[in-house]
């Protein structure tokens, strides 16, 4: 940096040259009678000779410090350099009005005691111009009208010299830097060197005055776009939004990973377009689903939710749609639908992947057009609906196989979210499992609490179900332990008895010659080799390899010759998470056809 100041100061040297030769020409310097004050005297050198002088001085533009400082420390520096009774230095702003005059020994609010040494009709002259003004002695110049020579002191018994140079930023000139002093013997034969001295500092000051206005523009322009940024994303940084994410019910934990669902989960409910929540079975799609709606314009309104695996087609339709009265044999009164029932609000649809071919076609035209028929009836009717769907299936596979509709793919896939595993989240699973443990206690007046040794295990099981298994898991250890305090013995896995492991183990076993099976992976191969998950009660469930969603559901009963029907059933009730009307699609049967085998083996309907 001190190279390029030597570089300007040179620059500044030439011009001071060419500046000398347009300053104006001044009588012969007369000998003053008296002086009532002194100035400031320099040594009588030649310029080049005070180089190092200059080159100190040319340092102080380059200070950090504000603009005011800076232009006083260079007014400081003055006497050492020149014969100087007041130094000035006097900006404008771009429309021309005086902006800031700073003397030496500056400080706040002495701009008004420095406008008071500045002659004005001189000062103009210069602005106006754009050329230096010289005078050696200021009563003999007509640029110096009376109030300019009050202004300096200038009187018959007091003779005053004046240098003022322009400050130019670029080819503009705005402003001054002047000096006065009293006319010696001396001071009339430093005029040229004078001259082209200021002009130098003159030129470095406006180098200085333009890197100041730049930054100040830059300054400005950044405030200004940090400003329309905070109007433009303001409600995400409102209290009120951080509020509503904490009210949100079952949402638990504070993973890397649940923490990027959350904020995509904002970012999502500050508008209507329809969401589509992925991932594996009990993982909180529901949950996630409500926390969208509660964070939305749309939390004061209805919060309808649907299981569309859970009912056969036509009374899916009735559900959604309504009904008039007699439009089938029971229906003995009119009845709203979940699209009316949800009207101005929230519309949630779990499960969308296990709805027919025939009524995707049906759903496909109320979500576009947001108006639908009753069943039994010709009267359109129309809603302000956002829909939330979701689904464990991998629906890309299923559109490939023509079992799901393209249209209705892209229709309902416009915000897609990626609900995590509990694998991808562990860190969150003593969270959850003592808050879970919590509502046992609260649910049954107990004071359960875990030893160190029971979150170790929880810790390291695989927990294929995600987090509706671990709830199950704390509940069941909970009942069934002896003390107050659950410890690693009270754990199923600790003897064997782990029911998702054999669960998942006998999946992974079975295989059938005219269905597809699920192949088996590991859940994190790195863990698995370490020993991690060396005990039997630890199993790894079947995941493809998208990892977020599991196989499709065309995979049906295995037939396996060793066992029995009633096994078949409980096998296939397992896979399709004790939903009938899934296992009833599995097997090719009717819901009620599973109904009736259920009671007639006597099998107990699990509620998950």
């Amino acid at each position: 940096m001190d190279d390029h100041m030597q570089h300007d100061a040179r620059n500044s040297e030439q011009s001071a040259r060419q500046i000398s030769s347009r300053c104006i020409s001044l009588p012969k310097m007369k000998s003053p009678n008296s002086k009532s004050e002194t100035n400031h005297v320099a040594p009588s050198v030649q310029l080049h000779e005070r180089a190092s002088d200059i080159f100190e001085a040319s340092k102080a533009p380059a200070a950090a410090s504000g603009l005011e400082a800076t232009l006083a420390n260079v007014l400081d520096l003055l006497p050492s350099l020149v014969q100087v009774r007041h130094g000035i230095i006097s900006l404008s702003d771009r429309s021309g009005i005086p902006d800031m005059t700073v003397g030496a020994g500056w400080s706040e609010g002495s701009d008004e005691r420095c406008r008071k040494h500045l002659p004005r009709g001189a000062i103009d002259q210069i602005m106006t111009t754009g050329m230096a003004l010289v005078a050696e002695n200021i009563a003999l110049e007509p640029a110096f009208n009376a109030t300019d020579k009050d202004v300096l002191g200038a009187s018959e018994t007091m003779e005053v010299s004046f240098i003022g140079v322009p400050i130019r930023v670029d080819a503009n000139v705005v402003g001054t830097l002047t000096i006065d002093r009293i006319l010696d013997n001396k001071s009339g034969s430093l005029l040229e060197y004078d001259l082209r001295l200021l002009t130098i500092i003159a030129n470095l000051v406006g180098q200085t005055v333009k890197l100041h206005r730049l930054f100040a523009s830059d300054r400005e322009r950044l405030m200004a776009e940090k400003i329309r940024m905070q109007k433009q994303f303001g409600e995400l940084r409102q209290p009120g939004h951080e509020g509503k994410r904490a009210h949100v019910k079952g949402i638990i934990g504070d993973s890397p990973a649940l923490r990027g669902l959350l904020e995509k989960v904002a970012l999502a409910a500050r508008s209507n377009s329809t969401v589509l929540l992925r991932g594996e079975s009990g993982t909180g799609k529901e949950l996630v689903a409500k926390a969208v709606h509660e964070l939305s314009g749309r939390a004061k309104r209805p919060f309808i939710k649907l299981n569309c695996a859970a009912l056969p087609e036509t009374v899916l339709e009735s559900e959604l749609f309504g009904h008039e009265k007699g439009a089938f044999t029971s229906a003995f009164n009119s009845r709203k639908g979940r699209f009316e029932l949800a009207d101005k609000g929230t519309l949630f649809l779990d499960e969308i992947g296990e709805i027919s071919a025939s009524f995707q076609a049906k759903l496909l035209r109320v979500l576009q057009e947001q108006e639908f028929e009753r069943v039994g009836s010709n009267q359109t009717i129309k809603v302000d609906v956002r829909v939330i769907a979701a689904t464990n299936r991998n629906l890309e596979d299923a559109v490939a196989r023509n079992e799901f509709r393209a249209d209705l793919y892209y229709r309902i896939s416009v915000v897609p979210l990626l609900v995590p595993p509990l694998r991808e989240r562990r860190g969150d699973i003593p969270l959850l499992a003592a808050e879970f443990l919590k509502n046992f206690n609260n649910e049954n007046g107990r004071m359960m609490v875990f030893d160190a040794s029971a979150t170790e295990v929880l810790m390291n099981c695989a927990f294929p179900g995600n987090v509706r298994e671990l709830e199950n898991c704390v509940q069941r250890t909970a009942t069934l332990a002896a003390g107050t305090s659950i410890v690693r013995s009270d754990f199923d896995c600790s003897h064997g008895r782990c029911l998702s492991a054999m669960l998942w183990k006998h999946a992974s076993t079975e295989t059938s010659p005219k269905f597809e099976a699920i192949a088996p992976s590991p859940l994190n191969p790195a863990m698995k080799s370490s020993g991690a998950f060396a005990s039997p009660a630890v199993a790894t469930p079947p995941v493809d390899s998208e990892q977020a969603l599991p196989a499709p559901d065309r995979i049906g009963l295995v037939r396996d010759g060793k066992l029995t029907d009633r096994e078949r059933l409980i096998a296939t009730m397992e896979r399709s998470g004790w939903v009938q009307a899934k296992a009833a699609r599995l097997l090719g049967l009717t819901p009620r056809q599973i109904g009736y085998a259920l009671r007639k083996y006597g099998i107990e309907i699990k509620c998950l």
